[in-house]
């Protein structure tokens, strides 16, 4: 009987078979080695640029486009809502004040007026609330000012009661309530982050509110840098791809790959223009509408500043010197130190209305009525100086001439100039979020069609090899 020993295993020597990666790879270097092998990779190269085109070309172009919705419907109104928060506060502030020099005789119009300030700022609070994250740094400015208003009121009406009874204390609650509202340089002792004054958070959620805008504007007009890099590369490649098949061939036209580049250039030129035309609009819409509403609201912040503290110089009875240095303060802050007034804010105000005749008169008018406000300030410092103290409420809170309707005429030509403003804010950054809107999608749909009539394209060639 013959034994025989099971086979032995030997390895392939050097340079024998080669393992199955490394066949398959060979395999596929002599496919591409080939025409047709060419083609196919040409071809899938190709439909892989113009889709990473059209896809990364939508994700930028969709980013930017939620920016500038944020800008119109969220941001912009925020920040116009936190101003107006402000300014609700420190015209309660400065009619309390002023019902309490009137004591007995304040009219009807001047306590309603105070009562409106109070519910319009609680509104805009809790809108803003609901239109703001939890996260947001808003959302500290916010709570701060909803637990500080109903304090607020508390201090006033104890004040009110104690005037009407002639009671001296009235006064001091009165100053006490100013200083919850006015107070700028002190905080919280139990949260650092939390203004004490009222009007310290009000700023603080303004201020926070305008960052926000700013880093809209800055995303929505953020060049597409990457998607226009994709777009002119797969353009490219396009046209040398059909210009090399053209030398092989001899074919002037392929119509697959004509439609190709014809779709490409088409979403790379709507790139181009729309986000151009976005960038310009948006450009507008913060230089012509959103600049000038800043120092618009900068400057009715300021003058109710100076209101209040005019009031208030008169409710303390010449017991410190506080108000009238922040009367100076402020005003010279509104209007500088040139004699008609038309420096500081103003200025700076009349400076940005500069090619807006309507937005210039207006700001004009209230640089008028401030230089009368001015005037009438002086003549009632005057009769209080000298001890007129009923001469000088009368210039001040009476009726006919005083410094209170010179103020009510400087606030109405603001708050109109702000409305001016408005709308062209809001018709620039229409157009400005218009010029985006489907350039995403359609981006991305011309994509699809390239990539087709590419592979198409090349088909055909291919289909000649068969």
């Amino acid at each position: 009987m013959t034994i025989t020993s099971p086979p032995v295993h030997r390895p392939d020597p050097p340079g024998g078979r080669p393992s199955a990666p490394a066949e398959a790879r060979a395999r596929l270097l002599r496919a591409v080695r080939t025409v047709p092998g060419g083609l196919r990779l040409s071809g899938l190269v190709l439909a892989v640029l113009v889709l990473a085109f059209g896809a990364v070309t939508g994700w930028q172009v969709d980013g930017r486009a939620q920016a500038a919705d944020r800008i119109v419907e969220r941001s912009q109104p925020l920040s116009q809502d936190a101003a107006e928060i402000y300014r609700s506060l420190a015209d309660a502030d400065t009619t309390a004040a002023t019902g309490f020099l009137l004591a007995g005789s304040e009219p009807k119009a001047v306590r309603e007026r105070y009562e409106q300030d109070l519910t319009r700022a609680s509104s805009l609070l809790t809108r803003a609330a609901a239109r703001t994250t939890a996260s947001s740094g808003s959302q500290r400015w916010l709570t701060a000012l909803n637990e500080q208003l109903p304090v607020y009121a508390g201090l006033v009406e104890t004040a009110r009661a104690y005037n009407r009874e002639g009671v001296p204390l009235g006064g001091a609650y009165l100053r006490f309530a100013s200083t919850l509202m006015q107070q700028q340089d002190q905080l919280h002792p139990d949260d650092p982050d939390k203004a004490h004054g009222m009007l310290a958070a009000a700023q603080q959620l303004y201020e926070a509110e305008n960052r926000q805008l700013q880093r809209d504007y800055a995303d929505a007009r953020a060049v597409p840098y990457a998607s226009l890099a994709l777009g002119v590369l797969a353009l490219v490649a396009l046209v040398r791809f059909q210009r090399q098949l053209f030398r092989r061939t001899n074919r002037v036209f392929n119509v697959g790959l004509l439609g190709a580049t014809a779709a490409t250039a088409t979403a790379l030129l709507w790139l181009l223009v729309g986000h151009g035309l976005a960038r310009s609009d948006l450009a507008d819409s913060d230089r012509g509408g959103a600049a000038p509403l800043r120092m618009l609201d900068q400057a009715r912040i300021q003058a109710l500043q100076g209101r209040g503290a005019e009031n208030l110089n008169l409710v303390a009875r010449g017991s410190t010197t506080e108000y009238a240095d922040r009367w100076e303060s402020v005003t010279k802050q509104l209007a500088g130190d040139r004699a008609d007034g038309s420096g500081g804010t103003l200025g700076d105000a009349l400076a940005l209305a500069a090619g807006d005749a309507e937005g210039r008169a207006r700001v004009q008018a209230a640089v008028a009525a401030f230089r009368s406000w001015d005037r009438l300030h002086d003549t009632a410092t005057a009769d209080n100086d000298k001890g007129d103290y009923p001469a000088a409420v009368a210039a001040t809170v009476g009726s006919g001439a005083t410094t209170d309707a010179a103020f009510e005429r400087m606030d109405r030509e603001l708050s109109a100039a702000v409305d001016h403003e408005q709308r062209d804010f809001r018709a620039a950054a229409d157009d400005g979020r218009d010029a985006l809107g489907g350039l995403a999608v359609g981006a991305g749909v011309l994509a699809l069609l390239a990539a087709a009539a590419a592979l198409l394209g090349i088909g055909r060639r291919l289909a000649e090899y068969r």
